[in-house]
Order: structure tokens, then sequence, then C-alpha cells
């Protein structure tokens, strides 16, 4: 039909005539009532966005001659970071002297990460970078 018989149809009915494939021959159009349309589809996305969760990263500082009652408290406080859902990044930054025994430094690591590994994976390894050494931990996925 005529673009003309079908705006008049559109028109007759109170709708809108919309064009889906203009480029096509002829023309695909579609009567419906754009604004209701333009309101759903905002409706959808706004319902989409509200769903959706924003991973944060919680920062744990640690250092190298840490004792163990410092280093239950820090666990404990990263592992309510890991049940809330995000994600923490734990680093030591070295001092003087402690640059020469970075190994040092990774075992304490590892012993953080045999505190929290029930609520956390590590993501990424315990890494050296110049005087720091951080490590990932993410969420344990339920």
């Amino acid at each position: 039909m005529s673009s003309r018989e079908a705006l008049a149809i559109a028109e007759e009915r109170d709708l809108d005539l919309v064009k889906i494939s203009p480029n096509a021959n002829p023309p695909v159009c579609k009567i419906m009532n754009y604004g209701k349309y333009l309101f759903e589809l905002n409706k959808k996305n706004k319902e989409a966005k509200k769903n959706q969760k924003i991973v944060e990263i919680k920062e744990v500082w640690l250092s190298m001659t840490i004792d163990v009652g410092d280093l239950n408290v820090k666990a404990r406080q990263a592992q309510k970071f890991l049940t809330a859902g995000n994600k923490v990044k734990v680093s030591i930054r070295m001092r003087g002297r402690q640059m020469a025994h970075s190994d040092l430094g990774l075992e304490v690591m590892k012993r953080f990460f045999e505190l929290v590994k029930d609520c956390g994976t590590m993501e990424k390894q315990p890494l050296t970078e110049g005087r720091n050494i951080w490590m990932m931990l993410a969420p344990v996925k339920s």
C-alpha cells in the first residue's frame, strides 16, 4: 500500500507510522504508538541497569613484619569485602632492607591467602613490582 494510505490509516487510529526499514524497496513501515514504545524501551533499560552489580576493588595493606593478630584482623576485613561481592587487592610496600628479602613478603601473602581462601579465590598470583608486592582476590562464585 502507498505511504499516504498507511499514514491516513495511522492518523485514523491515533497512532504513528514508523519506518522500520526505510532503505528497502518499497520501504517497510509499521503502525504503532511510538511514545508507548519508547517508554517501554526506557523502562526495560532501567530494569536491566537496576539488576547490575557494580564490583568495587577494595585494598588491604600489609607489612612484611606483620604479626599473627594483625594479620587475622586484616583477613577478617578482607573476608567482609569478599562476602559483599567486591574484589580485594592485597598490597605490601617494602622499605629499605626489606627489598633484599622479597621472599618474606611472598610468604606473608601466602599466609594471608590461607586465612581468606574459603571466601575468595586468587585472581592474580602475588606479583612484585618495584617496591610493592600485590595480589588480587575475587569472591567465590556461588
